[in-house]
């Protein structure tokens, strides 16, 4: 199921897709930032513009140095292979994320990355270890014991050997990882008889702790040995036995080590907690202040503590693997003699002897011989014997040459310590295999291999070279890293390559580490010990050079640069090899070049040179005056425990363990092995190929250990305890360091190979045999005995019926392949449809033991009924004399004859058991002899095996021998025939010489005798020697000219070549640039890929769920339309089957009463019957008569009886019948409960609709109360201020009072022309009676109003009613549940025996009308669910169209080699493309959770309740007789329900009528209103019209004053007697404007004004008509 995402996540990753964020790497790490677009051309080619999250700082980097980074929901990302963009960055990002989070574990694809958390975490507990047991990789977090489960998993599924392989550099927690897995694995797969206990494991790691870790600079408590834990499991995959097998142990740690770093921790151990009396017995009461070999107890007390309580815990974990005392008692023995003999010290110069004997005289004391046995097996080697092993030339094969004066007292005491620990250790091993194993059969095994890790004292902030322990241990940690990588990539790119599987990876490094070869690689020339120019490594050259006469380290080293030293020697990327500051220093790069470590060379001969003294140590142990020392090395000496002094652990009688030991001793006998075994330096080589060779066998799983920061492991222990917090500094990393962890280990090319290939695969015939029961289609169409004759077809057939998306799997030759997680996602599917199946097979094995249960009960039963039968028969005959006779006597005929029986019968049981011992003894000696055959063969076939190596090795060497020496003939038959003619030559040159000398000197001689007759020849010669004098000075000069001229050429040509050579760089420096750019786009451009794979897979999946819920819709119809049409057709059967039961019913009655009267006529005849009887005197004839009347009454009894009969069984075919009614009526009791649901819904609807409706009238006639109590305040204060004008024209003054007249004069001339346009208006305007007519609608508007103000309140007291009516029904409603309750708890009191829990069957009929209810609304959301999904499909399918056509763009781009601003358009166009598939990606996962969150639910819901329905109508039977009765009440109550609905639905129809009237006679208002403005309007002009008259008027009318005041004031009432008419039936009217210009106008005619006030008051007042209006 898809994870759910809320908004805000969508809108953030939205944003985040929106702006290209990237990693800025730096020399501190990397930082976030977002890449700035800027304009073409405004940066340099190769140069971006970003922008720092952390500041905001704009900066131009290269291109080279970012890297896309994932959105922030991947930061946690439990599998780094499921990162959208992988880099070093993003994985570093995510694992830092996790690690500060304390999750140090996290899946790399097939393999598991660890931090080291230095701490010590809770997350390795019982508790949790058990929820990890029996859980697939995939449904289970990242941890070591998901590694553990896998491999137990996979060794339980396949049969196959597994291997746990840990990687890492010292102190990455490899052995604490170690002991995890071991405690897993015994803990879950358990054994038989809890022989493997995790306390017993316990005590192995601190026995191996003690004896096997010591500190050093890179780790406080580091392994100095490699180990391999072996545990074999039988055949129901529990643990069988177990055994430890040891190798490359660091021995020379307990005489000699780097400074700073201490030996063994159980010396210190031992020198803090022995008790006294082990103390005295070690004679450590008083301690050497000096040792040769620098051990030294602890000086401060809280060490001393911590140690003696190891001490202590290291005693007791040898009880618990059943260490006797005296074998723990020589254990201490010999580690006390090593400590005394390091305080014995030797000389340095003079006779080779110790230099303190009385602490030699103590360690020989303690190892049971005498001082003079001790000093000779040390300093005097020919006591015991030096024994050479030669070749099979007759030479020397090892580097004893004899002691010589090269080896000196301190190095044959150093070479005794280290010989005793080994031994010590090697014994160690044997005793805790001997408590580990096991004789029970193993079937497979799984192997954890635990190394020491990467050291590097440059690391560690230590100024010195490694040391050759250190090299060895960087080796093996090579080897390892070699072997992920066959498996990681070579294996896998061969198998794509065998399956014609066609892979883009050119990025990815096929070819392992080269420092491997520089130190392992072997010679062709096996038994060649002299210097050759034939490439060879450090261990074979250290060999040569241990036994060259001259040879040392330096000589070494210059052959070993000779052959993979660089040219230059300065770059390191050329070579894994360079020259160090100091002459014997050297530099060698692991991890291909990532991790480089300095070696010092000083002393390294000395470990290929044998030492007699450690040989000697074995010897002198077995030896021993001392019973219990010599006794547990004789013992160990008889076999074969240890493999050419180099592995231990090697003892076991289990198949396994045998095999495993089989498979060591062939590689150490096979080819070189045969011969160098015995070489120190080529024992290293050989322990490494055994441990590889064991390893690969198996399947591997590989975890890497990595080392959060340097500095975490150099400051001491730094692990705290469960209780305690670890400081926040702990949880931090270094990043450099991590960055070049992840470069070594090649993870990042492991994820990409994985993420690009097909990491799972399986086998044609095994993947359809594992997976057809998935198509079980199939299987019916082909058969059950179909053979398949083409595989890749019968699977290409199953892959169709699974519908798995093409881009997912590919089909190879041989096997099918599958992308990540792809297969685990068919297991699972699996996993489901095996557990339906069984489910189904448990059903009908359940059903068929029911029958069978049911026909035994059968025939119990008739075996009752006959047992009954022969009762009642024994009770007839019971009482017969001759049956008594019989049950006397037979039971005495019968004795006899069983006793004899009984003694036959014991007599063949005894035979039986006789035979069945002798059988059973035969069978276990069998067993016992097979069992020591089986070893036999087993030992025998490995020394078979073993001798038939060393004779193949024997005759290859014979013949490289052979074809050595013919090739040495030859040469030297030609350099024979060369020192012939050379010697020829030879001679004929000294005959010239003599000659030449005979005829100098002859001619001196003749010049002496004749100068005469030499005179010419003198000139000649002079001249002769002038002349060579003269050509040679010619010869000097031209050779000096044409030097000259060389020297010049030579000149040009060098700066050319520098001038090449620089392009040459600047070229190769450009083609790494485009090449990193090159994969980092490819890599990229394949993220792209992967991610659109992902989402067609995403949507294909999508699409098959659609499908899938398509049909299950349209089954899920298909079932409710059958359902329905069977409802329909019960309905119709009920009401058939009524009538029948009325009639039925009818007909019984009238039986009834037949009945009852043929009863009275038998009473009668009964009575009549008497009456005759008693009569004596009636004759024959009457008694004959009433006989026969008699048998007639009685045929017809028999007769009503038959009847009887009859219509009894009617009444049960009827009560049947009533039965199905009763159930037909509980499903009308649903559907009607279902429909009073629907008319509460409606009744509340319309409840709700009335209230709305009422509030809002509410709210109307408050409004129009609101406007009317305005309207009287503004005619109040209209009032007050008239009364106000009054007065002030009362008590004005005479000025104020002769302008008041002149006004009222004016005035009155306005109100005469007013008089006279009301005058006319009266003749024009309606009658009285129009005007009553108006006045009587006013009041009756206003009657109206008050009436619905009463219907108002009366609706009010309705509707309070109704919440009265509709709380009465529901608390009806309430009884009715709660009788039905009661009803159903008293059906579960009378059927508490027979049925299941009541409250199931009510959570059933909760869900089931939850269901039904729902049922519609889930069509319609199916409906626009469906729309929706084929929106998205559509806009899916243009995404995709839009992305194929991109893709092909892109293809096309980078096969043509466009411009770079072309791929960069393209790039922002396939990001744009990628955040619009994101989106709707997103959009379709919402539809799809929101479908499958609703519909499925529903749907599964529907369907269970269905399914239980039919069970549950059986058990419902009684319940229905019951709520029958109570249905016609419901009924009743409905139906006063409905009138109480029809009524109110009534009163709300009366409502809306009084509303509607209300609304007209508010409109009739109106109406009104607008036509007394408009005459209100009409007067406003008339009075402007006399306005214009002119003012002389005033003076005619002067002396009417006081007749016209009166006169005046009598109009003034009459207008504001109108007005307030007017005014009072415009009630309506709220309008803050109009109320004013109303005022304004009232004001105008009371007060006398000017002309232009009078207009502007005109102009107010005629904004009345168009607000009515």
């Amino acid at each position: 199921m898809l994870a759910v995402k809320t908004e805000e996540q969508i809108v953030a990753e939205q944003a985040w897709y929106g702006s290209e964020k990237v990693w800025l790497i730096h020399k501190d790490g990397f930082s976030l930032a977002t890449v700035v677009k800027t304009e073409a051309g405004a940066l340099p080619e190769g140069k971006v513009k970003v922008r720092l999250e952390q500041d905001g700082t704009l900066m131009d980097v290269d291109e080279d140095d970012i890297e896309k980074a994932n959105p922030p929901s991947y930061d946690r990302s439990e599998d780094l292979a499921s990162l959208l963009y992988l880099n070093e960055s993003s994985v570093m990002h995510c694992l830092r994320q996790r690690y500060g989070g304390n999750l140090i574990h996290s899946y790399a694809g097939t393999n598991m990355v660890v931090i080291n958390p230095l701490s010590t975490p809770s997350m390795y507990s019982e508790k949790v270890m058990h929820m990890f047991k029996g859980c697939r990789r995939e449904d289970s977090a990242p941890h070591i014991y998901s590694v553990a489960q896998t491999a137990y998993r996979n060794l339980l599924t396949t049969r196959q050997d597994q291997s746990i392989v840990l990687l890492g550099k010292s102190g990455s927690g490899k052995t604490t990882n170690c002991q995890h897995l071991v405690q897993y694995l015994v803990s879950i797969a358990g054994s038989t008889g809890k022989l493997f206990s995790a306390e017993k494991w316990q005590a192995v790691y601190t026995i191996l702790e003690a004896f096997g870790n010591s500190s050093t600079a890179m780790n406080s408590n580091a392994s100095r040995f490699s180990h391999v834990v072996s545990l074999d499991f039988d055949q129901t995959g529990q643990v069988a036995s177990a055994s430890i097998q040891t190798m490359l142990l660091e021995k020379l740690r307990v005489s000699k080590r780097p400074e700073a770093e201490s030996t063994f921790n159980v010396f210190y151990y031992m020198l803090a907690g022995a008790d006294s009396s082990l103390r005295t017995e070690l004679h450590f009461n008083h301690l050497a202040e000096n040792s040769a070999f620098g051990i030294h107890p602890h000086a401060k007390p809280e060490d001393k503590q911590r140690l003696a309580q190891q001490f202590t815990k290291l005693q007791a974990a040898m009880k618990v693997l059943s260490i006797s005392g005296e074998e723990q008692k020589a254990l201490w023995l010999i580690l006390g003699a090593i400590y005394h003999l390091g305080a014995a010290g030797a000389t340095k110069a003079g006779r080779r002897q110790f230099a303190r004997h009385e602490w030699a005289q103590k360690a020989a004391y303690l190892l049971g011989c005498t001082l003079e046995e001790l000093s000779s097996s040390i300093f005097k080697h020919q006591t015991k014997g030096l024994q050479h092993a030669t070749s099979f030339r007759g030479g020397p094969d090892e580097a004893g040459q004899g002691d010589g004066p090269k080896v000196s007292a301190l190095e044959c005491l150093e070479a005794m310590a280290t010989g005793l620990y080994s031994e010590l250790f090697t014994l160690l091993i044997s005793l805790i295999n001997r408590a580990l194993k096991s004789s029970q059969h193993s079937l497979c095994s799984i192997l954890i291999v635990d190394t020491p890790g990467f050291q590097n004292p440059r690391l560690a902030q230590q100024h010195r070279g490694a040391t050759f322990e250190e090299l060895c241990q960087n080796y093996t940690q090579e080897r390892l890293q070699t072997l992920f990588h066959e498996r990681t990539f070579v294996q896998e790119l061969e198998r794509y390559k065998e399956e014609n599987i066609e892979l883009a990876l050119d990025d990815i490094e096929s070819s392992a580490s080269l420092s491997v070869a520089a130190v392992d690689q072997a010679s062709t020339q096996v038994r060649t010990l002299a210097r050759t120019d034939e490439a060879r490594g450090l261990l074979w050259l250290m060999e040569e050079e241990a036994v060259q006469p001259g040879g040392s380290e330096a000589t070494m080293l210059e052959r070993l640069f000779s052959y993979y030293g660089s040219a230059q020697g300065v770059n390191k990327g050329a070579n894994l090899l360079l020259r160090g500051a100091k002459p014997h220093l050297f530099l060698l790069g692991h991890s291909y070049g990532t991790d480089w470590v300095e070696y010092d060379t000083q002393g390294w001969l000395s470990h290929a040179k044998h030492n007699p003294a450690a040989q000697n140590a074995a010897s002198l142990l077995q030896d021993s005056q001392k019973k219990n020392i010599s006794g547990l090395f004789l013992g160990r000496a008889t076999g074969a425990t240890v493999l050419s002094g180099s592995i231990a652990g090697l003892e076991g009688s289990s198949q396994l363990a045998l095999r495993r030991a089989t498979s060591m001793r062939k590689t150490f006998t096979t080819g070189v092995a045969a011969v160098k075994k015995k070489s120190l330096c080529i024992q290293v080589k050989l322990q490494v190929d055994a441990l590889i060779d064991m390893v690969r066998r198996s399947k591997v799983h590989f975890v890497h250990c990595l080392l959060p920061k340097a500095e975490a492991v150099t400051g001491g222990d730094l692990r705290v305890t469960h209780g305690d917090s670890p400081d926040s500094g702990l949880m931090t990393l270094d990043l450099g360091l991590l960055r070049a962890q992840l470069r070594g280990s090649k993870l990042l090319d492991a994820l990409r190979i994985y993420r690009q290939g097909y990491p799972d695969h399986m086998v044609f015939s095994e993947f359809r045999r594992r997976f057809d029961v998935l198509a079980p289609h199939l299987s019916k169409k082909h058969g059950r005995h179909y053979i398949v004759t083409d595989e890749k077809r019968a699977v290409g057939e199953l892959m169709e019926s699974l519908e798995l998306e093409k881009s997912t799997f590919h089909m190879g030759l041989s096997r099918v392949f599958f992308r990540a997680g792809i297969l685990s996602r068919l297991e699972e599917q699996r996993d489901v449809q095996t557990r339906r199946n069984i489910s189904m097979f448990q059903a009908t094995c359940r059903g068929y033991l029911a029958r069978q249960a049911f026909k035994k009960r059968k025939i119990q039963d008739l075996a009752i009924r006959c047992i009954q039968k022969n009762i009642k028969k024994n009770r007839g005959v019971k009482g017969w004399p001759w049956w008594k006779l019989f049950t006397t006597v037979r039971p005495l005929i019968e004795v006899q004859l069983t006793e004899e029986q009984i003694r036959g019968k014991d007599e063949e049981i005894q035979q039986l058991k006789q035979r069945v011992e002798k059988v059973e003894k035969e069978r276990n000696e069998l067993r016992l002899n097979s069992d020591r055959l089986e070893s036999r063969i087993t030992e025998l076939s490995s020394e078979l095996a073993d001798e038939r190596n060393t004779g193949e090795s024997a005759s290859q060497l014979l013949e490289t021998e052979t074809s050595e020496r013919l090739r040495l003939e030859k040469d030297m038959k030609d350099l024979q025939a060369r020192f012939d003619s050379m010697k020829k030559q030879m001679e004929s040159m000294e005959m010239e010489v003599m000659e030449a000398r005979l005829i100098r000197a002859s001619e001196l001689n003749g010049d002496l005798d004749d100068d005469d007759t030499g005179g010419e020849w003198r000139l000649k010669y002079e001249r002769a020697i002038r002349e060579i004098e003269f050509t040679k000075k010619r010869l000097q000069q031209e050779s000096e000219d044409k030097l000259e001229v060389e020297q010049q050429n030579k000149r040009q040509l060098e700066r050319r070549i520098s001038d090449l050579q620089a392009e040459n760089d600047e070229s190769q420096r450009n083609i790494q640039q485009l090449k990193k750019k090159t994969q980092r786009l490819t890599s990229e451009l394949q993220d792209t890929k992967l991610h659109l794979e992902g989402q067609q897979s995403r949507n294909h999946d999508l699409e098959k769920k659609q499908r899938k819920f398509d049909s299950e819709l349209s089954g899920a119809q298909e079932e409710a339309q059958r359902e329905k049409t069977l409802r329909e057709k019960l309905a119709r059967e009920k009401d058939t089957l009524a009538g029948e039961v009325f009639g039925l019913r009818q007909q019984l009655q009238d039986k009834d009463l037949e009945v009852c009267a043929v009863n009275l006529k038998l009473d009668q005849l009964d009575a009549e019957l008497q009456d005759l009887n008693s009569q004596e005197s009636k004759d024959e004839a009457s008694l004959a008569k009433v006989k026969k009347q008699i048998r007639d009454m009685e045929a017809k009894v028999k007769d009503q009886e038959e009847e009887l009969d009859e219509q009894a069984g009617t009444i049960q075919m009827l009560e049947q019948a009533k039965l199905r009614l009763e159930m037909e009526m509980e499903r009308l009791r649903q559907t009607h409960a279902k429909e009073i649901e629907n008319k509460d819904d409606e009744v509340e609807e319309i409840r709700q609709s009335c209230s709305k409706k009422l509030k809002q009238m509410e709210v109307q006639l408050e409004e129009e109360h609101d406007e009317k109590q305005k309207v009287l305040k503004d005619r109040r204060e209209l009032e007050s201020k008239l009364l106000s004008a009054q007065d002030q024209v009362r008590g004005g003054d005479v000025e104020t009072e002769k302008r008041l007249r002149k006004d009222l004069k004016r005035t009155k001339a306005l109100l005469a022309d007013a008089q006279i346009m009301l005058d006319h208006i009266k003749n024009n305007a309606p009658s009285k009676r129009e005007i009553a007519q108006l006045k009587n609608q006013l009041e009756e508007s206003e009657f109206t109003c008050a009436a619905a103000v009463k219907a108002r309140k009366s609706m009010e007291v309705e509707i309070e009613d109704l919440h009265v009516q509709m709380e009465d029904i529901s608390k009806t409603k309430q009884a009715l549940e709660e009788q039905l309750s009661r009803l159903q708890r008293e059906k579960n009191d009378l059927q508490s025996r027979m049925e299941e829990d009541q409250e199931d069957l009510n959570e059933l009929m909760k869900k089931h009308k939850a269901a039904v209810s729902q049922s519609a609304q889930n069509l319609a959301q199916i409906s626009d669910l469906q729309a929706q999904l084929e929106d998205a499909l559509k806009e899916k399918q243009d995404i995709q169209e839009k992305l194929q056509a991109v893709q092909s763009q892109l293809d096309f781009q980078e096969q043509s080699m466009v411009e770079k601003s072309l791929v960069s358009r393209q790039e922002a166009k396939i990001r744009e493309l990628e955040s619009k598939l994101e989106f709707e990606r997103t959009q379709v996962k919402r539809l799809e959770v929101r479908a499958w969150s609703r519909l499925k639910e529903n749907l599964e819901k529907l369907t269970e309740e269905r399914d239980q329905r039919s069970s549950s109508e059986n058990r419902e039977k009684e319940l229905n007789k019951r709520l029958h009765r109570q249905m016609r009440d419901i009924k009743e109550e409905m139906g006063e329900l409905a009138k109480k609905e029809s009524e109110a639905s009534r009163k709300k129809h009366e409502l809306e009528m009084d509303i509607e009237s209300l609304e007209a006679a508010n409109q009739s208002l109106q109406a009104d209103l607008k036509l007394a403005f408009k005459r209100i309007g009409d007067l406003q002009a008339a009075i402007e019209d006399e306005m214009e008259s002119d003012d002389n008027e005033d003076l005619i009318n002067s002396q009417g004053d006081s007749d016209t005041d009166s006169e005046v004031e009598d109009r003034v009432d009459g207008v504001k007697s109108w007005l307030s008419k007017s005014k009072g039936s415009a009630k309506n009217f709220s309008d803050d404007g109009s109320l004013k210009s109303y005022r304004s106008w009232k004001s105008l005619l009371l007060t006398p004004k000017s002309d232009s006030t009078i207009l502007s008051c005109a102009s107010i007042s005629s904004g009345y008509i168009p607000y009515f209006r």
